[in-house]
């Protein structure tokens, strides 16, 4: 199956609105979860409110997505995650699209 029709078919899921060390570990079980059923995409136009944890999660799914032997692709990464992301230097380790 193509990574389009993955995504068409429910291969994408969303962040929530915040995404900060409190809510870290239950997006991370979440977003691992849908990984394991197939997600390819992950959706971060809610995300308003983070901190480096956001960073940390979005890692540890990208590698849970690799570990499957698949990518998983980070669309609509807010530009104060980019931001973070480059201060800390992983941003060449996050495979996102604007």
């Amino acid at each position: 199956m193509s990574t389009q029709a993955q995504v068409a078919s429910g291969g994408r899921f969303q962040t929530a609105a915040t995404l900060t060390h409190e809510s870290a570990k239950a997006a991370l079980e979440s977003g691992l979860s849908r990984i394991a059923s197939g997600a390819t995409e992950v959706d971060c136009a809610p995300l308003t409110q983070f901190d480096s944890s956001a960073l940390a999660v979005l890692l540890a799914w990208q590698r849970a997505a690799a570990a499957r032997g698949a990518a998983l692709a980070v669309v609509n990464l807010p530009s104060g995650l980019v931001s973070l992301a480059r201060a800390y230097g992983v941003d060449t380790l996050l495979t996102f699209r604007h």
